[in-house]
């Protein structure tokens, strides 16, 4: 069972997660995309890690997606992938350096080697993964259009990636200010 979870910034998504994961029952695996690049972004990733149960098992994987849930997905387990646009983000900027594809130097930018290959690896691993699974995406395209071309490639394949996701997932839940609406599957266990 994929159930893809998006919505806007702080929307309530990875907390709808780590509910659906506890009331499960089943052994959680929480996977964790996010690079600790900055202080902000190291405060974000320890209030996530207090926020979990101990007994919860965390894999941090920043690039290689497919391979973690191949070995992580199991029968009798629920797995959180948190989440899809830090990912992405991740192999989007290890294809192109700091200081490259800047709009001066690049007219038009496409996703690299590392990017087409892991993207298409981790959607071929979604299709029989065992066990349940809950997929975390930021919903990103339904504002402004950003001026940059490596940033309009961001938004652009983080759309891409939500069609596809959402095309595999038995469910699909809509963040929207802590309010989760299931726009495709079955409603959510009370």
């Amino acid at each position: 069972m994929i159930n893809f979870i998006t919505g806007g910034a702080r929307s309530g998504k990875s907390a709808l997660a780590e509910t659906l994961a506890t009331k499960s029952g089943l052994e959680v695996v929480y996977v964790a995309t996010a690079r600790a690049g900055d202080d902000e972004m190291i405060e974000r990733i320890r209030q996530h890690r207090q926020r979990r149960p101990d007994h919860w098992l965390t894999v941090e994987e920043p690039l290689e997606l497919a391979e973690v849930l191949r070995l992580q997905a199991a029968a009798g387990r629920f797995v959180i992938v948190d989440c899809l646009t830090l990912w992405l983000g991740n192999l989007l900027f290890a294809d192109f350096p700091a200081g490259h594809g800047s709009d001066e130097e690049v007219r038009v930018i496409e996703p690299g080697a590392l990017f087409t290959a892991q993207r298409a690896a981790f959607l071929r691993a979604l299709a029989g993964l065992p066990g349940e699974l809950a997929v975390i995406s930021n919903e990103l395209g339904m504002g402004v259009i950003p001026l940059g071309a490596l940033s309009r490639l961001f938004v652009d394949e983080a759309g891409r990636l939500n069609q596809e996701v959402a095309a595999r997932a038995n469910r699909v839940i809509l963040m929207v200010s802590g309010c989760p609406l299931v726009v495709k599957g079955e409603a959510l266990p009370c």
